[in-house]
């Protein structure tokens, strides 16, 4: 079959190396440009959480053994907070649970060699998907840089083209279709902790660092160079917001002071850098007919605060692969089945990463948050494979989300459960005492 894919970011690539090797053409179209030919800076790109669900996509292209060195293992995260020590929080109970961070741009590029290696894959960026006919199926394609547009016709148009998908667009077009779309009301902009003088990390390298703030918060995934790409996440308005803040020094210097020291580039970063948007979306449906199917964002765009979004859309490929292997020859049915087997999944992960958000804003300075985790860990070491932290289900295993959280759900009642029984038990002892001592 001849597949035409919309958008060359991680989902898109990884699945046209996937149909690849199922012996089908691929035409990938990308509006940017080709990624391996600009420099770092034109290349800039924000980091990526890559965890044991991306990592089993992957995988099952046999491409780990190339990525592993592109990334920087994060054992657990550092929590700074003003005036106080630094915490470390490890992952999980075991060495191997552990995040890695890699630059989208490394690891899209390192995609887009191996897919255009397979016979019968070809790139095409700076050309832009307009429009898109359904029936045919065919997609109307316009050049950056001339402005020609063209049609191109394949069996099947596969939306890989993000959170505002044109694909998603046409195709929800004139049929009854649900959309949900919600932009959080903070934005982030991203800036740089660069390597100290002699070249070493400024901050342990292999961890998550987070500066957590019930109205702000940094998050920063540590580079091969020893620098570290930090996210600033502000509201878009009010006091301490992105609009009101004119000199970004002196407000890290009220809000993160212990992080200030760190970026000796900060007002020049702050001023270059845009503010950018945090967008979720859920929407169905996600196929047409065998002739249209949407993957990653275009059908399921979540907040970034669980480090899942590229998971969870190179998770797609891997099923939407497994599903067309089981239909050969009827897409119809495998995008079907593809959207049944992930949506309730997805859904899922959207509430999770809303929830995740308050975590690493509020939370994390939380001695009772600290309590219950700790006791969550320390479950998981007394029963092996029995007892698991939601966290490391949803980063360490490829358990789906949906049934991740129902047991964690769970393994919350009965750590309730015992916690009430423990109190009675308390009780009953002492009124014991208290009887005995009446008499």
């Amino acid at each position: 079959m001849r597949f035409l894919i919309a958008g060359a970011g991680p989902a898109g690539t990884l699945l046209a190396c996937y149909l690849a090797g199922r012996g089908h053409q691929v035409a990938v179209y990308e509006r940017r440009q080709d990624p391996r030919g600009l420099n770092e800076a034109e290349g800039r790109s924000i980091n990526l959480g890559l965890s044991a669900r991306g990592v089993r996509a992957l995988g099952g292209i046999g491409l780990m053994d190339r990525i592993w060195p592109l990334t920087v293992p994060m054992r657990g995260r550092v929590v700074h907070v003003p005036g106080g020590p630094t915490t470390f929080h490890p992952y999980g109970t075991r060495d191997d649970e552990i995040l890695y961070s890699v630059l989208r741009r490394d690891l899209v590029a390192l995609l887009i060699d191996h897919a255009a290696a397979q016979p019968g894959v070809s790139f095409h960026f700076g050309h832009r998907v307009v429009e898109l006919d359904r029936e045919a199926p065919a997609v109307q394609v316009v050049e950056e840089a001339t402005g020609e547009s063209a049609r191109v016709t394949a069996d099947v148009v596969v939306g890989a083209d993000g959170a505002f998908s044109a694909v998603r667009t046409q195709l929800h077009r004139g049929v009854r279709a649900d959309h949900h779309q919600e932009f959080l009301d903070w934005g982030y902009k991203e800036l740089t902790i660069p390597a100290a003088d002699d070249g070493s990390a400024r901050v342990r390298l292999e961890a998550l660092h987070v500066w957590p703030g019930g109205d702000g918060l940094i998050v920063a995934h540590p580079n091969r160079d020893n620098s570290l790409t930090a996210t600033l996440f502000l509201p878009y308005e009010g006091p301490g917001g992105f609009a009101e803040i004119t000199d970004p020094e002196a407000f890290f210097a009220e809000r993160f002071p212990d992080a200030l020291p760190f970026m000796p580039d900060l007002a020049k970063e702050y001023a270059d850098n845009p503010v950018a948007h945090l967008v979720s979306i859920r929407t169905s449906p996600w196929h047409d007919a065998g002739r249209v199917v949407l993957i990653g964002d275009a059908c399921h765009a979540v907040y970034p605060f669980y480090g899942q979004g590229m998971n969870s859309s190179l998770e797609d490929c891997l099923v939407l692969d497994q599903c067309l292997g089981a239909h050969p020859g009827d897409p119809e049915r495998a995008f079907a089945e593809f959207q049944r087997a992930r949506r309730p999944h997805t859904d899922v992960l959207d509430e999770l990463s809303r929830q995740n958000f308050v975590e690493l804003r509020e939370r994390l300075r939380s001695p009772l948050h600290h309590a219950r985790r700790q006791a969550d860990l320390l479950l998981a070491r007394m029963f092996p494979g029995r007892w698991l932290p939601l966290y490391t289900m949803i980063s360490h295993t490829t358990m789906p989300y949906a049934d991740a959280l129902a047991k964690a759900r769970r393994q919350d009642a009965l750590l309730r459960w015992a916690a009430v029984t423990a109190a009675g038990a308390t009780a009953l002892v002492a009124m014991r005492k208290l009887v005995r001592k009446g008499h």
